[in-house]
């Protein structure tokens, strides 16, 4: 239902040229008579393996601008991605969003009066890092390169003499709302058993890595096709392609670079 209502909202919107969704194996081409400008990607309903125990779930986008009108509008590099944004749904329902080269800004819906109410202004990671808290699956481990399990390791027995607290719920945007909010870092990478990542690149990773950016945080590939990259310098090379991801403040990614050079690979500067 939830992809549904995706697709019928934005095909009748008459801004829409190109969709993709998590749901739909092929791109979906608005009919010209209601196409506009602007091509979407999205997740419907993120985190929906969890919707049976009532765990918070939400909805991802990221928006490109019409070039030609066919999906290569929006295989392109993350860097030419306009706008992007996460709807998180829970005991409030919570929309943020950015624009290119802007600020990151939420909006609570009053249910009251049926609309969004801008409440978070400009949001930013803590400056100091914020609560120490790390956030991944840590039933991968066995699978993970060595300086992540020494960064993971790291995290659990302390830095400085104070050990992190493990929060992980398994709907990426409850997961990445609560970094965003609170500090700390979230950890999906590759491994041996899903070398590409997990994480489907082109409405998943790059949306939320512009977000983390333009608030202030770190969005890395972690070592990824020979080098450490940017999550939003990828260029997808399917509609569904994967991508590692690590996310979170300079504090605590700094962390797993430091691990990534003690194993002697190149690492940027932060």
């Amino acid at each position: 239902m939830s992809n549904d209502m995706m697709i019928n909202a934005l095909v009748n919107s008459g801004v829409c040229s190109v969709l993709v969704s998590e749901e739909n194996e092929e791109p979906i081409i608005v009919p010209a008579d209601k196409a506009g400008k602007f091509c979407v990607a999205f997740d419907p309903l993120d985190g929906s393996s969890n919707i049976d125990c009532n765990v918070s779930v939400g909805t991802i986008f990221s928006v490109y601008e019409k070039k030609d009108g066919s999906v290569n509008d929006l295989l392109r590099s993350g860097a030419e991605c306009i706008c992007a944004g996460y709807c998180a749904y829970s005991s409030a329902t919570e929309l943020v969003f950015t624009f290119q080269g802007s600020t990151v800004e939420g909006f609570c819906l009053d249910p009251t009066i049926g609309e969004f109410v801008h409440t978070r202004f400009d949001m930013k990671f803590p400056v100091d890092g914020g609560k120490r808290i790390y956030s991944c699956n840590e039933g991968n481990f066995i699978h993970w390169d060595q300086p992540i399990k020494d960064a993971v390791e790291a995290f659990k027995n302390g830095i400085d003499g104070k050990p992190y607290t493990a929060r992980y719920v398994g709907s990426m945007v409850a997961d990445i709302h609560r970094t965003l909010l609170y500090g700390g870092i979230y950890i999906y990478p590759a491994d041996k058993k899903s070398p590409k990542g997990k994480l489907r690149c082109l409405y998943e990773g790059i949306p939320m890595a512009l977000i983390i950016e333009q608030a202030g945080g770190i969005a890395s590939t972690g070592y990824f096709e020979g080098k450490i990259g940017r999550v939003a310098e990828l260029t997808p090379d399917a509609i569904h392609c994967k991508c590692p991801i690590i996310m979170g403040g300079p504090r605590d990614v700094g962390v797993i670079y430091d691990c990534y050079k003690k194993a002697g690979i190149e690492t940027p500067t932060l």
